[in-house]
């Protein structure tokens, strides 16, 4: 299995923690593809308090355990989707985004939308290979 990320400089630059686009190419390879993931803590069933930070932090931490129980993890991501209830809160959330994935950086969509169960801030999916 190979990853590589997609450039171009005719297309324009991230304007975040992302690729423009990523190449995958394998042999027998399997995906993970994720539901959109909220801010619960596995421990309680909880709703965690608290702003978008920290709401992206439990997301980000519930989809790594979703990674592990297949064998994968972060670093073969290689599409997200960000739906942000407030697209002001997208400075914040990127900055929490970009220290989980660091230089492998997914390919991502991010998405203002009215209103995520539980009245999250955030939800993410992403797909993987394994």
């Amino acid at each position: 299995m190979k990853k590589d990320i997609l450039y171009s400089n005719k297309a324009p630059e991230p304007i975040g923690p992302y690729s423009q686009g990523i190449f995958v190419s394998w042999e027998a390879q399997k995906m993970l593809y994720t539901s959109g993931q909220v801010a619960i803590d596995p421990a309680t069933g909880n709703f965690i308090s608290g702003g978008i930070r920290e709401q992206t932090k439990q997301v980000m931490e519930n989809l790594s355990a979703l990674l592990n129980e297949a064998k994968s993890d972060l670093k073969n991501v290689v599409k997200t989707t960000v739906f942000l209830k407030n697209m002001n809160d997208f400075a914040a959330m990127n900055e929490v985004y970009a220290e989980y994935f660091g230089d492998s950086k997914p390919a991502r969509s991010t998405i203002e939308v009215a209103r995520l169960p539980k009245d999250a801030l955030v939800e993410i999916e992403l797909i993987a290979m394994i």
